[in-house]
């Protein structure tokens, strides 16, 4: 037993449950370190949010180039990958709007959140939304929540447009004006926005609250998926996390210290589901089920 699976383990005592394990042999190696902001606070008004998508843009995403990066995106060849999201991506769906999902309140809101910059946070949040949108009855809402160092924009090819950050700020942004549809019909994209010196209020504030109220109530069909910044790193993932039903906690296998899992366990004692994601496992096939072999790209290293 690894000592990430001893300090899972010893969770199960504390005030929170981590109930499920899951693997992933992928990898991403590009997140930078997040910057603290401050603390001071800012007032922002109850302002019930408008949905009404009917605007909303379209981009065309190079799926081969994230391919080529590792991503399961489709037409991918990466068929171990796809198949691993598969089994991520199906506690989660379960939860949501299976059996289980009675007593979890937003549990189609998921966060994505790692200890530490660089366990692969963003690279599960893009697969996992891929995946769960590839359902033939499901949608799915990418949010770059990272709104310190967001990038899920430049991984998708995204150009810089309004986003979060634009939305909770000003009044006279709705919606429409910050979603992203793709050239998947069920994936939609929403962009973290500007830099804001008061990012952490405003994630934090009543007009945030109502607005995930609303995508959790409104759209029965659709999973929203959060990119949030490493829990260790910034604040902002611990008020994140009380706004959603369930949370994957990445932890990059064999490398995150016991303490540090230990130390984000505690800053989601308040969360009903927290799933840990064991990634950049070592773990190999005997036998490849597929025939082919597969690589995570750029991703991989």
């Amino acid at each position: 037993m690894s000592i990430i699976e001893k300090a899972l383990n010893k969770s199960n005592n504390e005030e929170i449950e981590v109930n499920t394990i899951l693997t992933c042999k992928s990898k991403v190696t590009n997140e930078d370190n997040i910057s603290v902001v401050t603390d001071d606070i800012i007032n922002t008004n109850k302002v019930t949010p408008n949905l009404n998508d009917d605007k909303n843009i379209v981009v065309d995403i190079d799926w081969k180039r994230l391919s080529d990066l590792g991503f399961a995106a489709p037409g991918s060849l990466n068929t171990e990958a796809i198949e691993e999201y598969r089994n991520i991506k199906r506690p989660l769906v379960n939860n949501a709007f299976g059996n289980g999902h009675n007593g979890i309140a937003r549990a189609n809101l998921i966060l994505i959140t790692s200890s530490l910059p660089g366990e692969g946070k963003t690279f599960t949040a893009i697969n996992l939304a891929l995946s769960i949108a590839n359902e033939r009855d499901k949608k799915v809402l990418l949010i770059d929540a990272d709104v310190a160092r967001p990038s899920i924009s430049k991984v998708l090819g995204i150009n810089d447009s309004p986003g979060l950050i634009e939305y909770l700020d000003g009044a006279d942004i709705n919606f429409s004006d910050i979603i992203i549809k793709t050239s998947i019909p069920g994936l939609g994209v929403i962009p973290a926005g500007k830099l804001h010196d008061y990012s952490t209020e405003l994630l934090s504030s009543n007009k945030m609250a109502l607005f995930v109220e609303e995508l959790s109530n409104r759209y029965p069909d659709r999973i929203v998926i959060f990119d949030s910044p490493p829990l260790l790193a910034a604040t902002q993932g611990e008020v994140l996390a009380r706004l959603v039903g369930q949370v994957v906690l990445v932890i990059e296998a064999e490398k995150t210290m016991q303490n540090v899992v230990m130390e984000s366990v505690a800053k989601l004692a308040t969360c009903d589901v927290v799933l840990a994601l064991f990634n950049k496992t070592k773990r190999n096939m005997d036998i490849n089920y597929y025939g082919y072999g597969y690589g995570y790209g750029q991703y991989a290293h």
